[in-house]
């Protein structure tokens, strides 16, 4: 069962493994709370400067996991504090799991150290009510295989070669497509096992279908009537 929906949410996040569809929902769930007359920013991944995740650009393993764990835990702090005084909704493209979360996954950082960041974080955004939609896929293989073919080779290079060449992978001798599928199916255990564990309003989505207005329609029932739990 789902948590009932009894205070309205200050902030929104959209999360699943890449592809699933979590920049089409937030802008989607910004648009639609403003056309009814409420004030919503949607924040995807490309925006810039982002002001949530904490950016670097080094080579693997040059940055210490509890490193980038303890910098965006303090931008996820910097953020709650401006949004806890605005009259905006944030609708936020991942940023709990996918983005920096991420990168300690494949940097080989200790459960315990994953555990604690994605706690703190929660414990973090509290005082925003935050509501936290998870899209997953049953099928990771065909779901990472679909986008792939969706996207094209040069988008499936660039991934292979940023996310392949981690230490994650290396050590698993992880290569090519197959190394992909192989990687996201070990990050949605992990995601899954987190998602499980979170105290805060959540729901989780099965979205292999892309029956997109029927979960926008679970999303806005929840939104537009915070006392309604959604289905």
């Amino acid at each position: 069962s789902q948590p009932s929906c009894k205070v309205w949410p200050r902030l929104v996040i959209v999360e699943g493994i890449m592809g699933s569809g979590k920049s089409t929902a937030v802008l989607g769930i910004a648009d639609r709370l403003k056309a009814s007359g409420i004030s919503a920013l949607g924040i995807t991944e490309g925006a810039h400067p982002h002001p949530i995740r904490f950016d670097w650009d080094l080579p693997w393993a040059s940055v210490p996991a509890a490193e980038i764990a303890d910098a965006s835990v303090k931008r996820w702090m910097d953020f709650a504090g401006r949004a806890a005084s605005s009259g905006t909704i944030s609708i936020a493209d991942g940023q709990l799991f996918h983005g920096n979360l991420t990168s300690l996954f494949l940097l080989e950082a200790d459960m315990d150290l994953m555990r604690g960041y994605v706690n703190s974080i929660a414990a973090t955004i509290a005082p925003l009510h935050p509501f936290l939609i998870y899209f997953h896929q049953d099928d990771v293989d065909q779901a990472i295989r679909a986008i792939a073919t969706e996207r094209g080779d040069p988008w499936v290079q660039y991934q292979v070669d940023w996310k392949l060449g981690s230490p994650y992978a290396r050590r698993r001798g992880l290569k090519g497509i197959d190394g992909l599928v192989d990687l996201y199916r070990d990050y949605r255990r992990l995601t899954d096992e987190l998602y499980a564990g979170l105290n805060i309003r959540k729901i989780s989505i099965e979205n292999s279908s892309r029956e997109w207005s029927r979960y926008d329609t679970m999303i806005d029932r929840c939104l537009a009537r915070p006392e309604v739990p959604p289905v």
